[in-house]
């Protein structure tokens, strides 16, 4: 019998994800979908306007005959794309057997693809939140696909979509939206980043449940009301529905540049708040689902937030799950960091437990098999699971990293061994639990917190423009100013304060593992020392793009060291160091000295380390050895060359101590080190080269 092989056809198809519930788009109308197990009655309430108050028909389903099981369902004739609606349901008002039905409420469906308008004020004490909008999912996405760059090989940059270009400075025609992003995509390219990873863009209210104006504007957008949607206050169009469209218009463009996204979602908590707030959604819906609930039918609150959703009920994790390949699919996203995803290894009680349904099911999906995983591996009720949140795919914001790197810096006593611990890739948190290096999200700063200028320029945070009398904000920052609180004109305290930020700069890209920055940090942007700026809609967190041209000698350095990571492969291995040679002949991987030059004894050494690593065992002809040395004393120190260095040649391409353009040199021969004579270090300062 002849046998025959087939390809694939081309044009390339597009992969979508149709949701099953929710407002799901026919060819003659729209079909509605909603859970609901305890609702006596519900309605689909329909609007002309985003403006509307009220809606201009209401149709009520039959529970004989659009109802299956707990699915609510109707089809309603001639409703296209674009269409406002709210859901209204019936049932009992019984808060503390976890019921809290109000036959008045209008609600968003948990499933909305997009929102508009606003909350709306009323006299009637009846909440208007923002309406829903059918969405099409149809988009011309041009053949793009995931990236599906390794997690080894990425660099991340942490942003804000509106902060990014809402300054006047940053002269795009569309400030403060997805589409300014694209147009500042050179700049991305320039800094080499390959992934932006964005702060909330699902949607969150900009205004108070009764329609007033919020007395501190929501920035960050850590607060959800519509897991499904992005935020519609991020698009330049006005038109219902016009944010869906611009944002995956800048996520083509950010592929089409070789640069991934990765969103940072908030599955822990929503803005209807605790028992004393609004009723506009899941409350609404089936409270004791969505929520975790304490026995009196008040909130549990591990989020800090008012409520907790109940992420590993049944309904609630399938309502996550379709959430997450949504995204992925219908908007090409490559990534997620899960932001308290503590909370996601909470059963339906509250209980931290092993193998959680939720946790282990993101990680098994197939659906999402080449998406990055991230979590922030605790919550505000006193979890830690740094190190310990889950196994196999699951990589961690590392914040025993960001301590650590932050001390030894600063001078701290103790912290030589730390430091070479997270250097190396913290295979003390993720070895055993059989994980790799790039398994640790190594970061600095993060949003939550100093920027790198104020890590530098700062000992304590300065958060009275929050108007909570500068008691909000962590108190423990691990930061330093270096004889003057802020700004100074002293030189010597400016040039050190500058020293520090390339030191942790450098120290982030040489590291094993993933680095994560901050936007802004490559031109020293500073929040005037605010570590909470979580309510400042204005130009303290606003990226001023003045500073490109202001801290050109840091953005060059930043873009230097970042050049220096993606071009040299033994600065990120997928596998752990070993501390031994692959093959005969070769230097192990890694080594470790001090200043003498010889085998570091770990129990006399105080600020002063000395890395060398080898190319052993990695398959790319691009790997080098590269020799690190730090000093984080205050005094200038010598270092000799180690021993086993010496036979090599060696060429300086990263000396913080040094002033621009000494300062790096991977695009260009830098000095050769002479192997026999002292390495002279300055205080605070750290030196890199690059064997032939």
């Amino acid at each position: 019998m002849a046998s025959s092989t087939t390809t694939a056809s081309q044009p390339m198809l597009q992969f979508s994800y149709p949701l099953p519930y929710g407002a799901i788009l026919r060819e003659d109308g729209v079909q509605f979908v909603v859970f609901s197990k305890n609702a006596t009655a519900m309605r689909i309430l329909l609007y002309r306007s985003p403006a509307d108050p009220e809606p201009y028909r209401l149709i009520e389903l039959n529970p004989d005959t659009d109802r299956w099981g707990d699915l609510w369902c109707a089809f309603v004739p001639e409703l296209k794309a674009g269409t406002l609606y709210h859901l209204q349901a019936d049932g009992p008002f019984e808060p503390e057997q976890g019921h809290r039905f109000d036959p008045h409420a209008r609600l968003i469906d948990p499933f909305a693809k997009a929102l508009a308008g606003d909350f709306l004020p009323g006299t009637d004490g009846v909440v208007r939140p923002p309406k829903c909008v059918v969405v099409d999912d149809h988009f011309d996405w041009g053949g793009d696909r995931h990236l599906c760059r390794p997690l080894s090989e990425t660099v991340i940059y942490e942003m804000h979509v509106r902060g990014f270009t809402k300054s006047p400075t940053s002269g795009v025609d569309s400030p403060g939206t997805y589409l300014g992003v694209i147009e500042k995509i050179p700049y991305l390219k320039s800094l080499g980043v390959t992934a932006v990873e964005l702060m909330p863009v699902h949607e969150f209210p900009t205004n108070e449940s009764d329609g007033t104006n919020t007395k501190r504007a929501n920035y960050w957008g850590y607060d959800p009301m519509a897991f499904f949607a992005p935020h519609r206050g991020y698009a330049e169009g006005t038109e219902p529905g016009a944010h869906v469209n611009e944002f995956k218009q800048m996520v083509r463009e950010l592929h089409a540049a070789g640069i991934e996204v990765i969103l940072d979602v908030v599955f822990n908590h929503t803005s209807e708040g605790n028992d004393q707030g609004p009723t506009f959604s899941f409350k609404g819906l089936e409270n004791s689902v969505y929520y975790m609930l304490n026995g009196d039918g008040s909130y549990k609150n591990y989020s800090g937030c008012g409520n907790t959703v109940n992420s590993n009920h049944p309904i609630t994790r399938e309502m996550i799950f379709h959430c997450l390949r949504h995204w992925v699919y219908n908007y090409h996203i490559d990534g997620f960091r899960f932001d308290l995803a503590s909370i996601l290894s909470r059963n339906r009680n509250g209980e931290l437990v092993p193998n959680p349904p939720l946790v282990e099911y993101i990680a098994e999906d197939p659906m999402l098999s080449d998406t990055k995983i991230i979590a922030e591996a605790w919550d505000a009720a006193g979890a830690y699971q740094v190190g310990s949140f889950a196994t196999r795919r699951w990589a961690e914001w590392n914040g025993a990293y960001r301590d650590n790197v932050r001390r030894y810096w600063r001078g701290d006593l103790g912290m030589t061994g730390p430091m070479a611990t997270r250097l190396a890739g913290s295979s003390d948190l993720y070895q055993s639990s059989g994980r790799q290096p790039y398994h640790s999200i190594n970061f600095i700063t993060s949003h939550d917190g100093y920027t790198l200028n104020d890590l530098v320029s700062y000992e304590r945070k300065h958060n009275l423009a929050n108007g909570e009398e500068n008691r909000d904000g962590d108190n423990n920052n691990y930061a330093a100013n270096y004889g003057v609180e802020g700004p100074t004109r002293r030189l010597p305290i400016r040039k050190l304060r500058r020293r520090q930020a390339k030191n942790f700069l450098a120290t982030l890209m040489l590291s094993q593992g993933v680095p994560m920055m901050v936007s802004g940090d490559e031109v020293l942007r500073t929040q005037r020392g605010n570590n909470n700026a979580y309510c400042q809609d204005n130009a303290l967190s606003w990226f001023d793009w003045r500073l490109v041209q202001r801290n050109a000698e840091m953005l060059r350095f930043t873009q230097a060291v970042i050049a220096l990571r993606v071009h040299q492969p033994t600065l990120r291995r997928a596998d752990f160091l070993t501390g031994s040679p692959h093959g005969a002949g070769e230097l192990p991987d890694v080594s470790w000295y001090g200043t003498n030059g010889q085998v570091i004894d770990w129990n006399h050494t105080f600020h002063s380390l000395t890395c060398l690593l080898g190319p052993s065992g990695i398959d790319d002809p691009a790997a080098r050895h590269v020799l690190i040395l730090m000093h984080s004393g205050g005094q200038p120190q010598a270092f000799q060359t180690p021993i086993a260095a010496r036979k090599l040649e060696w060429r300086l391409v990263i000396d913080t101590g040094a002033d621009s353009p000494a300062d790096a040199f991977v695009e260009s021969q830098g000095p050769l080190l002479d192997t026999g004579m002292p390495i002279r270090m300055e205080h605070h300062s750290l030196r890199v080269y690059v064997a032939r």
